[in-house]
């Protein structure tokens, strides 16, 4: 892929924080063309103000509102006539046990993390096919890989993350499209004050793990440089994160030892 993402038209989900904000203002520095998208309209006004002198369409979307994904491609292709990347970005965390985490807890995680993300990347691939060129960039979470307590529901729709875009780069190959999984660790962004409870409600308190760890800044950085150099999968995060996979996959049974006795909220 080339050194740059000038000019390139590029359509991010979960625009107005964390990772997703950081990812547009370091996009907009590259020059490229940005579409932003969530559900607020004037917290996405927010973000492209920031981003003075960039072109930027304001589009919002409901990841659980699948059905409108099709006008809101249109849309894109209205303006833009092309999409080069999309970063299916947007989703919710969790912090609950399996015990007394009721079951629409877990479907509201999978319908926004995992159905609302593949909905928007099956209605984005005909147009990638028809251009023959294209590249989906996932946030998926180190806990993709790994489950850890309070993250049940959260953890499985990153691991489906995996499986799906897993299958689907094997798939579209030969026709110049291609795949990046993203695992972040632990970022400083709002995820665990949005993230859900046992009862739906949010935690809204920040984790001290999430209160130490990599900026959104750093992270969209990395991402770039991944995408730059055309990384089929990266680990963003620190040196706990980055063992702990390590561990999970040469050392499970020891890996199960240390995971119930550690801190993860």
């Amino acid at each position: 892929m080339a050194n740059t993402l000038k000019n390139k038209i590029v359509w991010i989900t979960g625009a107005t924080s964390g990772i997703g904000e950081g990812l547009v203002y370091a996009l907009a520095a590259q020059g490229a063309k940005l579409i932003i998208s969530a559900r607020r309209t004037d917290e996405l006004q927010k973000v492209a103000d920031n981003c003075k002198g960039s072109e930027v369409l304001v589009l919002p979307l409901d990841l659980a509102n699948q059905s409108s994904f099709e006008e809101k491609k249109n849309e894109v292709l209205n303006k833009f006539g092309r999409i080069d990347i999309l970063i299916n970005n947007g989703g919710i965390s969790q912090r609950s046990l399996v015990k007394g985490t009721t079951i629409a807890v877990d479907r509201k995680i999978m319908e926004v993390n995992y159905f609302g993300t593949i909905a928007l990347t099956k209605v984005v691939l005909p147009q990638f096919l028809k251009q023959g060129f294209g590249k989906f960039v996932v946030t998926t979470s180190t806990v993709g890989k790994i489950g850890t307590p309070y993250r049940s529901g959260y953890s499985a729709s990153k691991h489906a993350l995996h499986g799906f875009f897993d299958s689907l780069r094997a798939e579209v190959y030969d026709n110049n499209i291609s795949v990046l999984l993203v695992c972040p660790g632990f970022i400083k962004t709002n995820i665990s004050i949005n993230a859900l409870t046992d009862n739906g409600e949010a935690l809204g308190t920040m984790d001290k793990a999430t209160a130490e760890g990599l900026t959104p800044k750093e992270c969209a950085r990395q991402i770039i440089k991944g995408i730059l150099a055309d990384k089929q999968e990266i680990i963003v995060g620190g040196i706990k994160e980055k063992s702990g996979i390590w561990i999970k996959r040469f050392f499970p049974t020891f890996f199960s030892v240390i995971i119930r006795k550690m801190k993860v909220r």
